[in-house]
């Protein structure tokens, strides 16, 4: 690959972020991304917290899945989620700047798990994500 190349994992990212409303709702942005890997980040809106002031815990959830399913996507290997779980570590705020970084830790013939952390802008996880993919066996793209 030369320097004017796009990384292929980046090519089917950026294609797929072109495509996911709900990502660009969130106001995602791409700031890394590899083979079963990528690092994404956005901020906290007023309209996304709940009753209590706080971000609804969707928010935290929906950006660790959006960086799962590019990291799991990474492979132009087209894969769904087949499971995903949270850990709530702290409180996340009007404002907060969260980063999610999505790493996988097993990659078989068809299913892959994933670790994702989200961290706010002091650097504080906020949240542990882990997620199962299943493989569908066609390209993303």
């Amino acid at each position: 690959m030369n320097a004017q190349e796009t990384p292929p994992a980046r090519l089917v990212i950026n294609h797929m972020l072109a495509q996911d409303r709900f990502s660009q709702w969130l106001g995602i942005e791409l700031l890394d991304c590899d083979d079963g890997y990528s690092k994404i980040k956005m901020t906290v809106r007023q309209e996304m917290v709940n009753g209590f002031g706080i971000a609804h815990g969707g928010i935290a959830f929906a950006l660790a899945d959006s960086a799962f399913a590019f990291a799991c996507n990474s492979r132009n290997d087209l894969s769904v989620a087949l499971e995903a779980n949270i850990h709530f570590l702290k409180p996340v705020h009007v404002g907060d700047q969260l980063t999610a970084e999505a790493r996988r830790i097993h990659h078989g013939k068809t299913t892959g798990v994933y670790l994702i952390s989200v961290f706010n802008q002091q650097n504080e996880q906020v949240a542990l994500f882990k997620a199962t993919c299943y493989s569908l066996g066609k390209p993303v793209m």
